[in-house]
């Protein structure tokens, strides 16, 4: 049996006035690709950041490879979010660095500051580095600009990036949200096809439910800050889909008019 790698109990979060978690209660094993779906303002972000302490909880325990997140600071903190890796729905790559480089900035939690500031990465680093982009389909891409790439080709280099912390845990907030269904379905095939093979846990923040349904091993369903649903993809119903959507059921498809100018004309 898989062990447990994360378990957070009484997660809460309020921003001023508004209580965001109201009480997360879960425990993530090694190798699960978990996708969190539910609407917006549901609090799947919040719950995602609060996990690697982008956003600092108001309430509850974050136990992630053998410390309490929640209680970190300084280099101890620093150290446990360089084993969590991190893909973002806007890419947060350097713009006007070459790929290669914003691939091997995933290294800066276990490098010191001279050697990243520098560029004095090892042998050994800058062949992963040039794996991965093989690997994902960007071998040829390796010293443009990464302003000058698609959304898919970003969201690659992206999911490069968090793959060369070598983390035990991955992080996704809605990596496919400004993708066309095509771009979508690549993204969401390296990054299932990477953890996978590394068995690294992924949990994932997702809209389109039934992306989610061929993905994930396990869904849970977040609505008004609490879980309203942890389960197999075979037994979520449409029913309780609806529950969890409830008077937002447009969020679950893609919407183009997100896609940024171009994207679907160049494609990933």
């Amino acid at each position: 049996m898989a062990n447990t790698i994360l378990k957070i109990s009484g997660l809460k979060k309020r921003y001023t006035r508004k209580e965001v978690l109201k009480g997360i209660d879960i425990e993530i094993k090694e190798g699960e690709f978990v996708v969190v779906i539910g609407p917006s303002g549901a609090g799947k972000s919040t719950f995602i950041r609060c996990i690697n302490r982008m956003v600092d909880p108001t309430n509850g325990a974050i136990e992630f490879d053998g410390a309490d997140v929640a209680k970190l600071k300084g280099k101890s903190l620093r150290q446990s979010r360089s084993n969590i890796g991190m893909i973002f729905q806007h890419y947060n790559l350097i713009g006007r660095t070459n790929v290669i480089k914003n691939v091997l900035h995933g290294r800066l939690g276990h490098t010191s500051f001279f050697k990243t500031a520098t560029g004095r990465y090892s042998e050994a680093e800058k062949k992963e580095a040039f794996t991965l982009l093989q690997k994902v389909g960007l071998g040829e891409h390796l010293y443009k600009k990464a302003n000058a790439l698609s959304g898919g080709q970003m969201q690659r280099v992206g999911i490069c990036r968090a793959m060369m912390q070598n983390p035990k845990l991955l992080l996704a907030d809605e990596p496919i949200a400004s993708l066309d269904p095509k771009s979508a379905q690549i993204v969401m095939d390296q990054i299932h096809e990477l953890v996978t093979e590394r068995k690294i846990a992924c949990i994932m923040n997702l809209h389109q439910v039934q992306v989610a349904k061929d993905y994930a091993t396990r869904i849970v369903g977040i609505k008004d800050g609490r879980i309203v649903y942890d389960g197999s993809p075979a037994d979520l119903t449409d029913s309780m889909v609806a529950n969890i959507y409830e008077g937002k059921a447009e969020e679950m498809e893609f919407k183009t008019d997100n896609i940024p100018v171009g994207e679907l004309a160049y494609g990933i």
